[in-house]
């Protein structure tokens, strides 16, 4: 199945687009990412612990990780968000085939489904449930290394 021109970005993927970017990859495709994943970004963003989502803002001086946190609570323009009133009937639906999948899997999918578009996810993403239940629903994924 060839990947979709658009992308759908996990929280993780998301972050380091906005710091450093993704590459050249990212250039001829629609980013997105879902309401979810981009609340968890910017709460990593906000509060810090240095984990997987905020420890990238750890390695920045204070005048960077200020601008790099506001970039993410003002989400650029080229980075979509879904609308709920496709995304949450299609959750809805979703939930009843995989009793399981969390709220973060199923707006994933949702959205994916929804935009015809392929997933990104981080290595921590990909080590749950989500990519065998995108290939159960017939979405294409993509592991995206992160340096």
């Amino acid at each position: 199945m060839p990947l979709s021109r658009a992308v759908v970005l996990d929280d993780r993927l998301l972050v380091d687009e906005l710091l450093v970017g993704l590459g050249a990859a990212t250039k001829r495709k629609q980013l997105w990412t879902t309401a979810t994943w981009y609340f968890r970004a910017c709460r990593a963003a906000t509060l810090g612990a240095g984990g997987q989502l905020s420890g990238p803002f750890t390695t920045l001086g204070a005048e960077e990780q200020r601008l790099a946190i506001l970039s993410l609570l003002e989400l650029r323009d080229e980075i979509a968000l879904p609308d709920p009133r496709v995304t949450v009937p299609a959750m809805a639906r979703l939930a009843i085939r995989h009793p399981r999948l969390n709220l973060l899997n199923l707006e994933a999918i949702a959205l994916a489904q929804s935009i015809e578009a392929s997933v990104w996810m981080s290595e921590g993403t990909a080590n749950g449930l989500l990519p065998d239940v995108l290939d159960t629903e017939g979405v294409p994924w993509v592991l995206v290394g992160i340096a």
